[in-house]
Order: C-alpha cells, then structure tokens, then sequence
C-alpha cells in the first residue's frame, strides 16, 4: 500500500473529525464510527488486484445504473428540496446512488478501454458517459452531474483518446444539448435562481448573512491556529456536510485548511506517480492499461469533488450541495471515496509488481560496474 495515500486518508478523516465535532458534537460518535469502517473499506479494496475491479466493472456499473433509475421512482429529496429525489431508504440504511455511479462510471470505462483500446469505440464510450450523467441530471442533481460528465472526460483523456476527439465530442454534445437547456432550467427554475443569488450576493443581502459569508467569518475567526472545536461559534445550515472546511477552519485554524489541501495533493502525486511508473512498464499489458485509467479516474473523482466543495466555499461557485471528500458527514460519499482510495492502491501495487527489479524496489541502490 502507498503510504502517503494512508497518511492523505487519515488527514482527511481526522480534520473531518474536528469538523464535525465543531458544527454537530452530538454526530461525533456516528461520524468516527463511520470513519472507521471507510479505512476498512479502503484497505478490503487495496487487497484486490486490478483484474478483479476490471472484471466485476460491468456488473458493478449496471447496478448503480438500476439503482439511479430506481430512485427516480421512489427516491427522496433533501430538507432543502423536497422536490428532487436523490436518495433511498432500505429501511435504516440511507445513501444516494449517485456517489457510487461515479465509481461505477470508472470501473467500466478502465475496464472497456483496457479490454476494446481507444480506436473506433468512442461513440460506444460516450453513450456510458451520456447515459449516467442523463439519469443524475433528471433526479435533479446538477453538481454531481457535472462532476460525473467531467470524470468520463477524464478518463477519455487518461485512455489515450487524442484531445481533439474529446473536444470535438464536447463540443457536438454542447450542440445537441442547447434545444434541451431551456426547458430543462425552465423546469428546475432553482438552478437559475441560485446562480443569480451568487453572482448578485453583494448587492442583495449584507456581508455575512448568507451560507458563504459565515462560512468565511467562521473562517476569519479560526486564524492562524484555530479556537479549538468547543469554541464559541454561530450556527447555519450545512456546517458539518457542505460547509464542513469553515468548521475546519474554525477549529484547527489555517494551519487545518492546510494540511487539508496537503492531504488532497498527496492524492494527486499518489496517481500521477502510478501513470508515471506504468509508463516503465514493457509489455504494457491490458491490465496495466486499466490499472492507471482507474487510479487516475479514483484521483479526479476525490479531488475533482473536493475543488468544486472548496469553491463554493470560498464563495467562486454558487453553492451546489456537494460534500467535501472524506471529511463532510454522510456516509455514502465516505465509502465511495473510500473504495476509490482503495482502487489507486490496488493500482499502485500492480504496477509495482510489473516493474523491474531495480525499479519495483525503491530501497534497492544501483552501484556503478566495475
């Protein structure tokens, strides 16, 4: 296992921790338990090795798609939007397919591009991504839609489909879209409503009213070392789920937020060293090929997701209800990035193994011949 992959995840869930003891003391024990069994996943699902996420890909995938149409039918809305239906309830148990769609998504494209290669199946490629994206977009979830869009983007790129394909793809798409935009925003009027209350905040309200603006005083006040998680603090909506980061802030300070973004780039260099080392690897097998689509798509789903939380709270993009990578409280988005933890590691392993042996062995020293 990558060592700082665990370092990035132990970061991660213990500031998510603080956080959350900060905004909701009574969801600590639930939180931490939670956190627990992630690291449990995470480390179930580096013991695997690459062919079996290659091979279970379809099935996986087919099951979250069952389960997004599902929710269309029976799913439930949020506190704040009682119209969208984004979850479902098996009695006690709770969580939104859509976190586990973006894996779903990754699996299957790693797999199919690692068994079919890049040329001549972009269209088959492309509806994947259409479709998944099309049944987020109907729940309504434009966030998480958006993000999955960009993960197939991605993952095109990362499965060696030249750029301009992709762009001519995007672009086509964008074409075919714009009849649909219209009657799509006229439907869900919040989305435009909300873009408007962002771009216009400074003039329709005063500082520090809204989500964001408290967010950033939270923020303020944390300083340098923060007040601690039993500090003195107001309380607002999402403060321990979408806004968790100013609870972070708040408690451990800037020294927190930035061992924080530390945390993510660890991610980052973890699976951007695995396409670096596959690169060595001769013959490159399909294994190898799914293996760095995977991590790289593992990568962009924690990081891609933490990016657009950490824009909205610093007031960049208007507020959009996704959590923060294994530090927001809920647990579908912890397991899932969780299990996507576990994928680059997996992947990491594997292309180790592949390595020769100088490589593969990094505390190995090569001494010049006589």
């Amino acid at each position: 296992m990558s060592v700082q992959l665990v370092i990035a995840q132990v970061l991660l869930l213990t500031l998510g921790l603080l956080g959350v003891a900060t905004a909701r003391p009574d969801l600590i024990l639930d939180h931490g338990s939670k956190a627990l069994l992630a690291l449990v996943f995470t480390f179930a699902a580096a013991r695997l090795r690459p062919r079996a996420f290659l091979k279970v890909a379809p099935y996986f995938w087919g099951v979250t798609l069952l389960l997004l149409l599902l929710t269309l039918f029976i799913g439930h809305g949020t506190e704040t939007s009682e119209g969208t239906k984004r979850w479902l309830e098996f009695g006690p148990v709770r969580f939104q397919p859509s976190e586990l769609a973006k894996l779903g998504l990754v699996l299957q494209l790693a797999s199919f591009f690692s068994r079919r290669g890049v040329q001549h199946k972009l269209i088959s490629a492309t509806l994947m991504i259409i479709f998944t994206t099309a049944l987020v977009i109907l729940e309504p979830d434009l966030g998480s839609s958006v993000l999955i869009f960009g993960l197939g983007i991605i993952l095109m790129y990362a499965a060696g489909v030249r750029i301009t394909n992709i762009t001519g793809f995007v672009f086509a798409l964008g074409l075919i879209g714009i009849p649909f935009l219209g009657r799509y925003l006229e439907r869900h009027s919040y989305i435009l409503e909300r873009f408007f209350g962002h771009v216009q905040r400074g003039e329709t309200m005063e500082v520090g009213l809204d989500q964001i603006g408290m967010a950033h005083r939270d923020l303020n006040f944390g300083g340098l070392w923060g007040l601690g998680p039993d500090g003195p603090r107001w309380t607002y909506f999402a403060a321990h789920t979408d806004m968790v980061v100013a609870s972070v802030g708040f408690s451990t300070g800037l020294l927190g937020v930035a061992m924080l973004l530390f945390a993510y780039w660890l991610i980052v260099s973890t699976a951007l060293q695995v396409s670096q080392l596959a690169t060595r690897v001769r013959p490159m097998t399909p294994e190898i090929h799914g293996a760095t689509i995977m991590a790289t798509g593992a990568m962009f789903m924690v990081v891609g997701q933490a990016f657009v939380n950490l824009a909205v709270a610093a007031g960049i993009f208007p507020v959009t209800g996704v959590p923060l990578p294994l530090v927001s409280y809920g647990f579908s988005s912890m397991l899932t990035m969780s299990l996507a933890l576990g994928v680059i590691h997996s992947a990491m392993r594997e292309v180790r193994r592949h390595l020769p042996a100088l490589e593969a062995s990094p505390d190995m020293v090569p001494v010049a011949a006589d």
